[in-house]
Parts: C-alpha cells; sequence; structure tokens
C-alpha cells in the first residue's frame, strides 16, 4: 500500500509542476518578457517532460507490482504490428451466383399455361352491363296458370301449389294468401308471376316463384293477366325494355329497390313508375282493388 501512496504522492506532484509551468508562461506573455529565442527554454521543457514521463511510467511499473502481489491480473494491450510495405487490403468480393435459366420445355409449359388461364377468364362487361339499373326491365314477370293449391303441411298460413309457367315442368310455388282468399278461389286459375327470383326453402319445402298481387294489411288479391293470355307469356312495361337478370342476387336487393314504385290505379290496372304493365299490348288488372300496392 505504500507504493499507492508514493505513485498518488508523484502524480500530485507533478500535476504542481506542470501548472506552475504555465504559470510561468502566462506571466512572462503578460509582462513582454518572452524572449525572441525560445530554443533554449524550450530544451529545458523536453528535458523536463521527459524526466516526468519517466517518472510515471516508473510509477505504473510500481503500481503493477503491488497489484500483482496483490493476485489481481494485468492485461498489457498489445501494439498492433505494422508493416511499411504491406499492401493495402483488397476488399474480398463475394461471387454472386447466375439465376437458374429455366429450360426451354418448361418455358413453353408455362406460356401454354398461362394462355389457358387467359382462355378461362370471362370476358369482363362493361360498367352498364355489369351494373344494369334496378327497374322493372330486370324482372322476369310471367303468365301463369295454377293448376292446383293446398294447405303447406307444415305451416296453416301457407298454400303450396302447382304453376304452369309456360315451362316443360310447372313450378312449385309457396304462397301466404291463406288468410286472403279462399283455396277454392286458387284452384284452376291465371295470375301473373315473378319467375327469376332465387329460390327459397318455406317450412322445409322449395318455392320457385311469387305469385304478384295487390296487396294492402287487410287485402290482398291475386293480379289478373288479360283473356286469352297463356302461360309464359311475358310482362312488358313501356320505356323499359331491358333484359331481365337470370336470377336475382338478394344481396342486391333488386326487387326490394323495384317494388316500391309499383301501384294499382284508379282504373284497377297495374302499373310501374306510372306506366301500365302489358301482356301482348293489353293491361294487366287487380280484380276490384284500386290505389293500392302491388306485392
Amino acid at each position: 500500500m505504500s507504493a499507492v501512496r508514493v505513485c498518488t504522492t508523484k502524480a500530485a506532484q507533478i500535476d504542481t509542476v506542470l501548472e506552475q509551468l504555465r504559470q510561468h508562461v502566462l506571466n512572462l506573455r503578460n509582462k513582454g518578457t518572452l524572449v525572441k529565442d525560445t530554443s533554449a527554454y524550450k530544451k529545458q521543457l523536453l528535458a523536463e517532460n521527459e524526466r516526468l514521463k519517466k517518472e510515471v511510467e516508473d510509477l505504473k511499473q510500481q503500481l503493477i507490482d503491488v497489484e500483482t502481489m496483490n493476485g489481481r491480473k494485468q492485461f498489457m494491450p498489445q501494439p498492433k504490428k505494422e508493416t511499411c510495405n504491406s499492401a493495402p487490403s483488397k476488399p474480398v468480393v463475394t461471387p454472386v451466383a447466375a439465376p437458374p435459366v429455366a429450360p426451354a420445355s418448361s418455358a413453353k409449359a408455362e406460356k401454354k399455361k398461362a394462355a389457358k388461364k387467359q382462355q378461362a377468364k370471362p370476358a369482363q362487361q362493361p360498367k352498364g352491363a355489369a351494373n344494369p339499373p334496378a327497374d322493372v326491365s330486370r324482372l322476369d314477370m310471367r303468365v301463369g296458370f295454377i293448376r292446383s293449391a293446398k294447405l303447406h303441411p307444415d305451416a296453416d298460413g301457407l298454400y303450396l301449389e302447382e304453376i304452369d309457367c309456360g315451362e316443360s315442368a310447372p313450378r312449385q310455388v309457396i304462397s301466404g294468401l291463406v288468410k286472403h282468399i279462399p283455396i277454392e278461389q286458387m284452384q284452376q286459375r291465371p295470375c301473373v308471376i315473378l319467375c327469376n327470383l332465387k329460390p327459397a326453402k318455406m317450412r322445409g319445402i322449395m318455392s320457385h316463384a311469387m305469385v304478384m298481387c295487390a296487396s294492402t294489411p287487410e287485402k290482398v288479391e291475386i293480379l289478373c293477366p288479360p283473356s286469352g293470355a297463356k302461360p309464359g307469356d311475358k310482362v312488358t312495361v313501356e320505356g323499359f325494355s331491358g333484359t331481365p337478370d337470370q336470377q336475382l342476387n338478394p344481396k342486391k336487393k333488386v326487387f326490394e329497390a323495384i317494388q316500391p314504385d309499383f301501384l294499382v290505379s284508379p282504373e284497377g290496372n297495374a302499373l310501374y313508375k306510372g306506366v301500365e304493365w302489358k301482356i301482348n299490348g293489353e293491361c294487366v288488372t287487380a280484380p276490384s282493388m284500386r290505389g293500392c300496392g302491388i306485392k
């Protein structure tokens, strides 16, 4: 421990001497007595600096010896060896492998696949065709003929009907008309039906169309096609000449957008936006109801 104290004392002495030298130089500058020829004084300072360096190195070595005696390991940095004639190191360049070249046969196969995919894609329709306006021309309404009707086996308020729509086989249709129309009046009678609704299951039985009726909360009547109309004849509305959807998408609510514009006129004719429904040039009518909606 005495060596440590000696090191500390010497270091303090060195700091004192250096401070005295700095003060001496400053005093000389302030007084203007610093001589022009300072070579002798510089030599004196350099000698003093060398002496102090030597003392510092001796003190360091004493401190190392003391710590070694006390069991503390010393880690001395190894000076880097530099070679004067050594050439600057060149950057290491890692060769990059070239991408594998697909054989000609696989390239041809890829082209064939791409051509098949292109052929499989359906032709894009113009915006007007893909999103036609929601008007009555999108509804496939036809003349139907109710061959028979009976009560739904699992629902007291529903009729299960067999309706001829002018197709190869009659359609099975379910209607909630039990409270409004006696079953006797549901037999062997013409009607107007909406044919392109998406088929829906009603109490376990599929329904493939809808009977169009003049309707209020209190009363419902089946619309009547003109005399002479036969099953499958189309309903038309002048000014709306589009093509009916093959099947209405229930998510797009097309029928729900069109139906509010259906009305029975004071004369009893079925109207869409004030224009009469016609079959073969003659009007579709309600038997007795006037000024009501159509569903």
